[in-house]
């Protein structure tokens, strides 16, 4: 398998990821059963008010979901199928995830379902025990649609609804659902919930009628080749191993996509090493409004940037001291225009020394880390909210 094509099994990680939701609009009727079934917004009021045209649906699980990770993960990926009841063609312009139960919420990721997917999103949904789906990765549908993710917005700690002053927004037809991915870690409690969630989301909506352009995401991923620290030592310090470990977990997806990403961004075998990058080629013009950075518990660093090297360089993104905990997307302070044949560079540095020093992490055998999606794993994915020139 090329990288690209493993790329393609993980191309909603973002999970990846923390940014929150840019845009404009929506406009069919809205309300239904599913924001009739949590009306309170879980007590959390909108910290930036509707504006002209817009208003607000609430949107959660139809009941309260209690985790049970696979036998030997604290890491369960739970998939949602919600239904706004749009009737007209309308534009989200803001979303902001609302968790219920945050001591186990890790982050969560919101997909767009078109009318033509909603019957294989239905028969997931149908046919797995209790409600939801386990999804790894991306929504876990077959989609019609080729190269694209559906990927409307994310929440991570300290994600919050930002807005952007810019007309622009996620399209949704009449008739589309959103599926909610919440992906719940119980590393700190031992593998066992300590009690149900209900989470939520939040929609920003416009008409369709309304006179926006599409906000469309890029995600930018590079390996992580993380091996232990000289003070460290065990079975899974080997790479190998570790990667035989990640993928019992998660299944096969997982090691093809650990490394693919090398395959992508070293055109060869793993470079072990604290720090590792990526140059992803721009494939269209884009007029760049926000950017996120992601990655997890032994991230030390993370920067976006646009044509480094070159005449009229430019930095999106430049987190020198990595918080988990504040993630959320960074608007540009002025949109930023990148040309077809453009270069977005990567870079992330992560430091294993963490590891024995985090409580969450302590009780964990030493490991070679690589790209994964337990919060034991890590992560390098910077993220490109865009929309057409």
């Amino acid at each position: 398998m090329d990288a690209r094509r493993a790329l393609s099994t993980m191309a909603a990680l973002t999970l990846l990821v923390a940014a929150a939701s840019c845009g404009s609009s929506d406009g069919g009727k809205g309300g239904g059963k599913d924001a009739a079934a949590a009306p309170d917004h879980h007590g959390v009021e909108a910290k930036i008010p509707l504006r002209d045209g817009e208003r607000f649906q609430f949107l959660s699980m139809e009941r309260p979901y209690t985790p049970t990770p696979p036998t030997g993960s604290t890491d369960e990926y739970r998939c949602f199928l919600l239904d706004p009841h749009f009737t007209g063609n309308s534009w989200i312009v803001g979303s902001e995830f609302l968790p219920e139960n945050a001591d186990i919420v890790h982050h969560a990721i919101l997909f767009r379902v078109q009318a033509r997917d909603i019957e294989a999103a239905q028969k997931v949904d149908d046919e797995s025990p209790g409600d939801g789906w386990t999804c790894f990765g991306d929504e876990g549908i077959r989609r019609d649609g080729l190269g694209s993710t559906g990927w409307i917005g994310s929440w991570a700690p300290g994600g919050t609804e930002r807005l952007i002053d810019a007309k622009v927004g996620f399209e949704m037809a009449a008739g589309s659902r959103i599926v909610m991915q919440v992906h719940y870690n119980l590393l700190a409690t031992e593998g066992k919930a300590p009690g149900p969630d209900r989470s939520g989301v939040r929609l920003r909506v416009m008409s369709g009628s309304a006179d926006l352009s599409p906000l469309q995401t890029t995600l930018l991923p590079a390996p992580v080749e993380l091996p232990c620290p000289p003070t460290e030592t065990g079975d899974l310090c080997d790479r190998d191993r570790s990667v035989a470990d990640l993928t019992a977990r998660f299944g096969d997806q997982a090691s093809r996509t650990a490394n693919g990403l090398n395959l992508l961004c070293n055109r060869g075998p793993a470079k072990p090493g604290n720090t590792q990058q990526c140059d992803h080629k721009a494939r269209q013009d884009a007029v760049i409004h926000g950017v996120a950075g992601h990655m997890h518990l032994l991230g030390r660093s993370i920067k976006v940037e646009l044509n480094p090297g070159a005449a009229g360089a430019q930095t999106l993104l430049d987190v020198p001291v990595y918080n988990f905990d504040e993630q959320g997307a960074r608007p540009t302070p002025q949109p930023v225009t990148a040309r077809t044949g453009d270069t977005y560079r990567v870079t992330c540095s992560h430091d294993a020394t963490l590891r024995a020093q985090l409580p969450q992490l302590k009780p964990l055998k030493p490991r070679y880390v690589v790209w994964g999606e337990g919060t034991s794993d890590e992560m390098c994915l910077g993220i490109v909210i865009w929309s057409k020139p």
